[in-house]
Order: structure tokens, then C-alpha cells, then sequence
């Protein structure tokens, strides 16, 4: 099976597994589509696409580990926003967005002026942007003011709690960066395959990241209320993991990131709904670690059991000869 054949056959499959998923979820799981699981479900879907689509350029450019800590790191600018302007989930967000991107500075200011290296500088903001944020929960919890109520949630999410406008907001960020993706392409692509040779024909290296980190940000911020500060990394990486065994080029694999993640999301809120105190967030991540690993299984040339096959087929030929 060559590459565009299985490209075509994993897309076919999985159009046809989301399309057949309604009616088996009305008949065999007795779902109820309520306003609620069909807002959850829808917004699910669109988180997934997004996040999907833009966790491919950290899986490429080998920084799973930026998703992990820009979305630990949300969590205390949580927490100051709520002291400062209360709870609105407006401004609440806005201050998750602010304390990511103060991650990405720290991130960028240590590896550029120290020797320690990316990924210890990720460690670091994961651990401690967390813990200050884990302190600053705990402190507006003691008070006596009720209003604090649930704000804890963001570490998990509380989906049950989204509404339509929430689903806007996610379609909306959406919209805007596959707008920006769309417009730099190609700067992109070069620049997550080799980041170098793009800076040596010209482009600004330092744009581009910016660009990408931005947009990281968003897909986290508007991915808080479902999947939580905790979770959202797996919804960034585990449907760019699952795309990347089926395909060798960018354009599919985005294609693909994006349909697991809309399954991922969309199934696993439904699968939330079938028995009450069932969390969305942990459902949609179970669903998505169950894609990524039929895929690391089946799929050709990379999935274990087609290189298994291949190894014992090589020793017979060498054996042979």
C-alpha cells in the first residue's frame, strides 16, 4: 500500500466512522442529543481541529514538551485575572493568554542567554508557572468570598459549563489561524523542516516562531474550558502523532491532525454524556490516545505490525540468499 493510498483509506475510514458514530450512539449507547452534549460536542470537534492542525507544527519541530508547559502555565494568569477583574470567563482567558506568553519569553530569554538547553527550559515553566498558579488557586479558595466557586476547574475543565458563544469563540480563533497558516504556507513549512535554510534565504526566523507560538497560545487559551490546563497538551500532540504514521507530507498530515482531532473531541464528549460524572476532558484525551494507537499499530511502513512483517520478511530474503 503506497503512501497516497493509505492517506486516502484512513480518511475514508474515518469520515465514515464519524458519520456512523451518531445513529450507533442514539441506538447502542442510549445518548440523549441535549442542547448541552450537542454544544459540548460541537465545540469538542472544533477544539480538536484546531488544536489538531496546529499541535502538527510542535510535533514536526520536535517541541511536544512547549504545549505541556504553555498550558501549565496558564493556570496562574487564572488566577491573577480573577483577582484583579473577578470571574469573567472573558478576562479569566485573557489572563491565561498573558501568562502563556510570558512562558514563551521566559523560554526564549533562558535558552537564548544561558547553555540550558529548550526542553529544560520548558521543565521549568511547566513546574513553576504551575506551582505559583496551584498556590494563587489555593489562596482565592480560603477566602470568604464565594465567587471563587469552580475556578478550580480550569486545572481539569468544565465543559458542562460551555455555551454557545464559548463554541464561537473556538470557531472564531479557528477561522483566524488557519487564515494566518494559509497566508504563510510556505514560510512555515520551510521553517519547521529546517528553520536554517529558511533563514538563509531571507525569511525571518524570529517571525515565524513568533507566529507559531502565537498561535499555540490561542489553540491552548480556547481549549482550557473543555480539556483544563492539565489535558490540553493531549489534544495539541496526540492527533499530530496519530497523522504523522500515515503520511510523509505536511499537507496530508495536517488534514489528518485535524480529523483525529475532531473525532477525538467530538467522540469523547459524547462518550462523556452516556453516564453522569463522566468528565469530558479525560474522554475526549482516552479517545484521542486510542487513535494514536491504532495508528502506531496499523499503519503502513511505520505501524509495528507492518514493520514486524517487514524485518521477518528481509530475514527470510537474506536467509535465503
Amino acid at each position: 500500500m503506497n503512501a497516497r493510498t493509505a492517506f486516502r483509506t484512513v480518511l475514508g475510514v474515518s469520515v465514515l466512522l464519524g458519520l456512523a458514530f451518531l445513529p450507533l450512539s442514539i441506538g447502542v449507547l442510549g445518548v440523549r442529543y441535549t442542547y448541552t452534549v450537542r454544544v459540548v460536542a460541537l465545540g469538542g470537534a472544533l477544539l480538536g481541529v484546531v488544536s489538531g492542525v496546529l499541535g502538527t507544527f510542535a510535533v514536526l519541530r520536535q517541541q511536544s514538551l512547549m504545549g505541556d508547559a504553555l498550558s501549565h502555565a496558564a493556570l496562574p494568569g487564572v488566577g491573577i485575572a480573577f483577582l484583579i477583574a473577578g470571574r469573567e470567563s472573558g478576562v479569566l482567558l485573557i489572563g491565561a493568554a498573558v501568562a502563556c506568553w510570558l512562558g514563551v519569553l521566559f523560554i526564549r530569554a533562558v535558552t537564548a542567554t544561558t547553555r540550558i538547553k529548550q526542553d529544560a527550559a520548558m521543565g521549568i515553566v511547566l513546574t513553576s508557572w504551575f506551582a505559583v498558579g496551584i498556590a494563587i488557586l489555593t489562596f482565592i479558595q480560603g477566602r470568604s468570598d464565594a465567587s471563587q466557586a469552580g475556578l478550580d476547574t480550569f486545572v481539569f475543565g468544565q465543559a458542562a459549563s460551555m455555551m454557545a458563544l464559548d463554541v464561537a469563540l473556538i470557531g472564531g480563533v479557528g477561522a483566524v489561524s488557519f487564515l494566518i497558516l494559509g497566508l504563510f504556507w510556505k514560510e512555515l513549512k520551510l521553517y519547521t523542516f529546517d528553520a536554517e535554510f529558511a533563514q538563509a534565504n531571507g525569511f525571518s526566523v524570529r517571525f515565524l516562531n513568533f507566529t507559531l507560538s502565537i498561535l499555540l497560545v490561542g489553540a491552548i487559551v480556547i481549549g482550557l474550558q473543555l480539556a483544563g490546563v492539565v489535558l490540553m497538551v493531549g489534544m495539541l500532540i496526540a492527533p499530530g502523532i496519530a497523522a504523522r504514521q500515515w503520511t510523509n507530507r505536511l499537507d496530508r498530515m495536517v488534514v489528518l491532525a485535524g480529523l483525529f482531532g475532531a473525532l477525538a473531541g467530538s467522540i469523547g464528549a459524547v462518550l462523556s454524556a452516556v453516564r453522569a460524572g463522566l468528565p469530558t476532558g479525560p474522554m475526549m484525551i482516552v479517545v484521542a490516545f486510542g487513535i494514536v494507537l491504532v495508528s502506531i499499530t496499523v499503519a503502513p511502513g511505520r505501524g509495528v505490525i507492518w514493520t514486524a512483517l517487514r524485518r521477518k520478511r528481509n530475514r527470510r530474503r537474506w536467509g535465503a540468499a
